[in-house]
């Protein structure tokens, strides 16, 4: 039975990442939820342990020292529920992202309909989509059901069908789907998620459950043009958490000291952004337009909200073990051209690989943090092009805009993290850059689903850190034409104005937390996307205050090296780095 959080003080939450495992400690401060501190340490999934758990002990041992707080009794267990003393935890919650990527393939009907959907709920976990087949799919049945077999799937995610549709269709499919598990011996046969119309759900349930695992979702797909992938998604993060369970030592361990359901980290991180676009808001039509973006070692996290719908994908693009997989996207001159400095292509190219083989090491010199800056960069651009090509009505407007990832936590300034945002995702418009630097999240949306407060309390506090809010016009203008006039009147009523010009990156004199008023004077033809600009704007400064990025977009860099870092450098020393 799940105990309720709102009965509870203090909850303790995992984040068991490919790299680190993060223990974090929420308690109730006079009357509110807040953050108490976290201890990092290994995440021990591989060699020589081969059991997650011992990573757990790891980070609670530093959450001890941190917080003061003991959390194992004499005997080595944890304390749970917490003692009169204020010692233990009264709940236990977990997330994660360890463990081998997930092989899958999906199988729908028209490729613009289920087989679409099916893309997409495949995307919203990590792993890697090894094979697609759809109807009009001109490869003879045989040649299919050997691509599937060669792809060595752990999952097989069947759509198709509208509610009370196709029938013939999808059964000839499930035919082939049943071909492919006679041929597997048991051990290695997919298991299955049916997401398609439900008239042949317990049919197809049946029938395939005789031969391995089948799972039974709502339509994804109800219509023709309606996707709905939330009630599919709850279903994904039980199949994920059975499977790793299997694959993971531990992780079955640590899912019975919970006191709430283990869940992937993408899926608490969705429902976290779903949940922050809510916020203050009167209705779903009203929702924020909010962006997360989570860069770790092994893929990167993008969920925006549009129009109240979540919008989600997991990429195997990372800052680590899948650095590979960002240099497979883009070339190595993409990420040299970041560098404030020369460096040979082969060094850059010699220390990136060198990060895919020790994802933990630090960079030591300014020359290899830079290295790592790029690269940042470079990942968040793939990211981001990515989730434009699968969402293409998503735009880059979004406020706040929350960001996280170890390079921008604990590798840079706060000028630096900023920089790199900027840089990475190109927003437009008006937005509030937020640095979550413990990565919380992905707990906090997993704590959501049973206790609301909790999430709102710990938000409304200094959990996340407002890197500062940024103005972002869109002007064709030529570099170095005057296009913006911008007036700031203080609490006070002292007043300031500054003239901007194209190509520049500017810090308003605003302090941090100091609220101003913000008047936008166009001086040539450009528009703020979401922004009415005939009206003052109440703004408040962040760590680099309020900043005006009117560089372009897209953004250009120069061809020519010497111009390009000379201009890297200066955009640097606007931020103050």
């Amino acid at each position: 039975m799940t105990i309720s959080l709102v009965d509870a003080e203090s909850v303790l939450a995992l984040d068991i990442g490919s790299v680190y495992t993060r223990a974090m400690l929420f308690d109730v401060v006079d009357g509110q939820y807040r953050f108490l501190g976290a201890g990092v340490a290994p995440t021990t999934a591989g060699a020589p342990f081969y059991d997650v758990s011992e990573g757990m002990h790891r980070a609670l041992e530093k959450l001890q020292d941190v917080t003061g707080r003991s959390l194992f009794n004499a005997q080595g267990q944890l304390i749970l529920p917490s003692q009169p003393d204020g010692n233990g935890i009264d709940q236990m919650m977990a997330v994660f992202t360890a463990g081998p990527e997930l092989r899958m393939v999906t199988i729908g009907l028209l490729e613009t309909a289920s087989l679409e959907s099916a893309n997409h709920l495949a995307g919203l976990i990590y792993g890697k989509l090894v094979e697609s087949i759809g109807l009009n799919d001109r490869r003879r049945t045989e040649t299919q059901v050997d691509a599937i077999i060669k792809a060595q799937p752990n999952l097989i995610i069947l759509a198709g069908g509208t509610e009370r549709g196709a029938t013939r269709s999808i059964s000839k499919l499930v035919e082939m789907i049943a071909l492919v598990l006679e041929v597997l011996p048991r051990e290695k046969r997919p298991e299955i998620v049916y997401a398609g119309n439900q008239v042949l759900a317990k049919r197809i349930k049946d029938l395939l459950s005789k031969q391995t695992t089948v799972y039974v979702t709502p339509n994804i797909r109800p219509s023709i043009d309606v996707e709905d992938l939330g009630p599919a998604q709850e279903t994904m993060a039980k199949v994920v958490y059975d499977i790793r369970s299997e694959q993971v030592g531990g992780l079955k361990t640590i899912g019975s000291l919970c006191t709430l359901p283990i869940l992937p980290a993408s899926h608490g991180y969705g429902r976290m952004i779903r949940f922050m676009s809510q916020l203050d808001v009167e209705s779903v039509k009203d929702a924020r337009r909010v962006l997360g973006v989570d860069l770790g070692a092994s893929a990167t996290t993008i969920a925006a909200t549009v129009q109240g719908a979540l919008r989600m994908h997991t990429f195997r693009l990372g800052m680590g073990y899948s650095i590979s997989e960002v240099m497979r996207v883009t070339h190595l001159e993409e990420v040299v051209r970041w560098l404030p400095m020369h460096v040979p292509e082969d060094e850059v190219r010699d220390y990136l690989w060198q990060r895919t083989l020790y994802p933990m090491m630090q960079p030591m010199t300014s020359e290899t943090l830079a290295i790592e800056q790029a690269m940042a960069r470079q990942a968040l651009r793939a990211a981001m092009q990515g989730m434009e090509a699968e969402w293409p009505e998503m735009g880059r407007q979004f406020d706040p805009i929350v960001v996280s990832g170890a390079i921008l936590a604990q590798g840079s300034t706060p000028g630096q993290a900023l920089l790199q945002i900027l840089d990475g995702l190109e927003p437009v418009g008006i937005s509030t850059i937020l640095l979550d630097t413990y990565g919380i999240l992905p707990v906090l949306g997993a704590i959501a689903g049973h206790n609301p407060i909790l999430p709102v309390h710990v938000l409304e506090s200094s959990a996340l850190v407002n890197l500062g809010t940024v103005i972002r016009p869109v002007c064709n203008a030529r570099y170095g034409t005057p296009i913006l006039k911008v007036r700031l009147v203080y609490d006070n009523d002292d007043s300031t104005t500054i003239e901007l010009r194209h190509g520049s990156l500017t810090v308003l004199p605003v302090q941090p937390n100091q609220h101003v008023k913000v008047y936008l004077t166009p001086l040539r033809s450009l528009y703020i996307p979401g922004v009415e600009i005939r009206h003052g704007l109440s703004m408040i400064g962040g760590m680099n205050g309020i900043v005006v990025d009117a560089r372009g977009h897209p953004l250009s860099l120069p061809s020519d090296a010497p111009r390009r870092r000379d201009l890297l450098k200066k955009w640097s020393l606007a931020l103050g780095f």
